[in-house]
């Protein structure tokens, strides 16, 4: 494990969105890598569409992450995105959502919450490398809104964020999922990729 350069990513959305099958997938893509995977996860309303948070870290033994700590944030709601960056580090990588699922309390008025410009400029406070794309658009294109989750992946995928490329997602999506949805999901790679490219 020493060899292996540690890194920290956190992932957060709201139930439904499917954080906690992202952070499944992406480990699985490590471990065929050959890597060293340790996650974690927290949700507890997530079936309400409350927060679902997750961890995995690479060459590290602890699920834990820090304030401060996470080389990469992957935000599957831009407010979620928001709400977790003082995880990452100064100038990590996000990757994030450009589309908003509206709190219950905002959806029926009773507070208001920051739109997508306040969302980035706060971030960009942070760090100067936040990529922004609309993942459920593309995980209706790609067949399923809830692929926009893959979708970020490959965003991620393409612009470096791992140790690993896109193809071991690929691998990991084909040997984890049924023929059906797997094809939804390599789609929504693809989209992603092409997002950032």
């Amino acid at each position: 494990m020493s060899n292996v350069k540690p890194l920290r990513i956190f992932m957060t959305g709201v139930g439904g969105q499917g954080t906690l099958t992202a952070t499944t997938l992406l480990a699985k893509a490590a471990l065929l890598r050959g890597l060293p995977v340790t996650s974690g996860e927290i949700h507890g309303m997530a079936q309400r569409g409350g927060v679902v948070e997750s961890t995995l870290l690479i060459g590290l033994k602890s699920p834990k992450i820090g304030p401060g700590e996470a080389d990469i944030l992957l935000g599957f709601e831009p407010l979620e995105s928001l709400r977790a960056l003082t995880y990452l580090r100064r100038d990590g990588l996000v990757f994030s959502s450009s589309e908003a699922i509206p709190p219950l309390s905002v959806a029926t008025g009773q507070h208001a919450c920051p739109d997508l410009d306040a969302v980035r400029a706060r971030i960009a406070e942070w760090t100067g490398k936040a990529w922004y794309i609309p993942c459920q658009t593309i995980g209706i294109q790609a067949g399923a809104a809830q692929s926009g989750n893959i979708a970020l992946l490959g965003a991620a995928a393409e612009g470096g964020a791992f140790p690993f490329g896109p193809d071991a997602l690929e691998e990991a999506i084909k040997a984890d999922m049924k023929p059906k949805i797997a094809e939804i999901n390599l789609k929504a790679l693809e989209l992603g990729r092409k997002a950032v490219a």
